[in-house]
């Protein structure tokens, strides 16, 4: 008699993606960066965006970017309506061309939005001070939230783990193991890290899921650098599976890493995958420990992706 528990670990495991999407889906779920291949449909721009979670989460050239290309905008602006409020609007000017009078007016706003006021240039009219009044309001909100935006992203941590470009299938023990290795590219420590290894393929025209078991599914300290193994047993999805029906079955080997970062004592997380083609079969990682001067162990992190060909052995 089959059991509600004998059903429900009768289904595939589909990381919550659902079992539709699982079997419809052809590329690959989770991309290196830890990004998921997913695109969503049917939402409006204004609906979908979130400018915080925008600004938060792009890197920091691209966020100077945002915030020079927003004040350089807001006084192109400003300075167009400088200008149609009048010549007379603003007093302390010389230029007598619409060049030049644009000119001055963008200057001015770049002092009122800043609120530097060189005291050269002033407003004259009724519609000059209150763009100034506008402007000046419009330029504090503004650098509090840039200010905060900026506080934010310093304060918040964040889990930069370098993956090894490749994973290997590698003697092990008595036997063979799927490896991969990382690092933490900062000088932080991060505390309890642990991980989960998911691997999904085509089997019989369906995708199925199978969390694999780790050697060690845990680390309490990761100065150093981690080879994460799945031992390949008899318990295994990947028991007596070759080289070519692994690549055959489009499979993909999903991680998910979270730790503590010691700093801020916040839970930390990252993601990323390896498809068939980045598995190599029968090699092992570099070595990636060298000796110091003092005598302190130290790794050498370009050392993090080389592999070795396992020699055949003699016959």
């Amino acid at each position: 008699m089959t059991t509600e528990t004998d059903a429900a670990e009768s289904l595939p495991r589909d990381l919550g993606l659902g079992d539709r999407v699982a079997q419809r889906s052809e590329a690959r779920f989770l991309n290196p960066d830890g990004s998921f291949n997913v695109r969503r449909i049917g939402l409006s721009p204004l609906r979908s965006l979130s400018l915080y979670h925008h600004l938060l989460t792009i890197s920091w050239p691209r966020f100077f970017a945002n915030v020079a290309a927003f004040y350089l905008v807001s006084n192109l602006v400003f300075a167009f309506a400088y200008v149609w409020a009048g010549p007379g609007a603003l007093s302390g000017t010389s230029a007598t061309t619409p060049g030049g009078r644009y000119l001055e007016s963008f200057f001015f706003s770049v002092h009122t939005l800043a609120t530097i006021g060189y005291g050269t240039m002033s407003p004259r009219s009724l519609s000059a001070h209150v763009l100034v009044t506008v402007e000046a309001l419009f330029g504090l909100m503004g650098l509090a939230l840039v200010t905060g935006i900026l506080f934010a992203r310093f304060s918040r941590p964040d889990a930069r783990i370098l993956f090894s470009r490749q994973a290997v299938v590698a003697p092990f023990k008595d036997g063979t193991a799927l490896m991969f290795r990382i690092a933490n590219q900062r000088t932080n420590q991060l505390l309890e890290v642990s991980a989960i290894v998911t691997l999904n393929r085509l089997e019989g025209g369906r995708r199925r899921f199978y969390e694999l078991s780790l050697e060690r599914k845990r680390i309490t300290f990761f100065p150093l650098h981690w080879v994460i193994v799945h031992p390949i047993d008899e318990a295994s999805p990947l028991a007596n599976v070759t080289e070519e029906q692994f690549r055959a079955s489009d499979a993909e080997v999903l991680i998910a890493l979270s730790a503590v970062e010691e700093d801020f004592g916040q839970n930390v997380h990252a993601r990323s995958s390896y498809l068939a083609e980045s598995v190599v079969w029968g090699a092992r990682f570099a070595n990636m420990y060298v000796d110091t001067e003092d005598g302190a162990m130290g790794v050498d992190m370009r050392q993090l992706h080389a592999i070795e060909t396992i020699p055949d052995p003699p016959a």
